[in-house]
């Protein structure tokens, strides 16, 4: 059954070949034109259901900004989409929940890997399987992090389906299960929580494309429970730079290559 035109990509709404190979991937539809900015020349290709896309050029060579809505389902349909496309490299671009107590309200979080605590990831690979970000892409986020001075903690994140289950967990008939695992995930030092790594890590792996991820963490539940500085912080503006300097970083090595 065809969904769409020829050369359509069903759900984004973009031809192929009409988007760059290197991609920023927010959440929030209105975050890419704040995102496109700091491209050269941009333009906005589509705008169709959650997803909205820019192009523009970084170096000389086409980049874009899509976004894929919340959570793993129409991530990972993104990815696929822009996959089709002819995109190669990934950089989600977003916002978390701190973890850790080092963690702290305007601090950026770099993914290494992410817990599949999602249903998205388990229809593309088994649990046993881990979501990993591709190295290239961690290290060009952290380089990025420190040129532009942002304080970045780097390690792995939890990713989940409900917002709401990881911040009124005793709310929920499975309190029991949430609160355990929410227990375990502290213990092993994960950094935040989020809702799209882990699915996208997967389907990366699958497609044999690069992924990573850089957050703003808006606040730290933990620790606001320990009775530590917890404000509410909403400016994405350092995760932005950072995703758009590791981008035009990669550009450049690959040109190397």
């Amino acid at each position: 059954m065809k969904y769409a035109e020829e050369g359509t990509q069903y759900h984004l709404q973009i031809r192929n070949g009409e988007v760059g190979q290197y991609v920023i991937l927010p959440g929030d539809p209105k975050r890419c034109s704040k995102i496109a900015q700091y491209f050269d020349d941009p333009v906005l290709v589509a705008d169709s259901r959650e997803y909205v896309t820019y192009n523009g050029y970084l170096e000389g060579v086409k980049v874009s900004v899509t976004s894929t809505g919340i959570g793993g389902p129409s991530a990972a349909i993104a990815m696929e989409e822009l996959v089709k496309a002819g995109a190669h490299t990934f950089i989600r671009v977003g916002t978390c929940g701190g973890m850790d107590l080092e963690v702290k309200s305007g601090d950026l979080v770099i993914a290494t890997g992410a817990i599949r605590a999602e249903g998205t990831s388990r229809e593309y690979a088994p649990i046993e399987f881990p979501a990993v970000a591709d190295p290239d892409v961690v290290n060009a986020l952290r380089n990025a992090a420190a040129r532009l001075s942002m304080t970045a903690h780097v390690g792995v994140v939890q990713c989940k389906d409900s917002f709401y289950g990881q911040h009124s967990p005793e709310l929920m008939p499975v309190d029991y299960e949430l609160q355990q695992k929410w227990s375990a995930w502290l213990r092993l030092g994960c950094k935040a929580s989020e809702m799209e790594s882990a699915a996208l890590f997967v389907v990366a792996s699958y497609l044999r494309v690069r992924c990573g991820s850089v957050f703003l963490a808006v606040a730290n539940q933990e620790r606001e429970k320990a009775g530590l500085d917890n404000p509410v912080v909403h400016d994405t503006d350092g995760a932005i730079r950072t995703g758009v300097e590791a981008l035009r970083r990669l550009i450049l090595e690959d040109k190397k290559k």
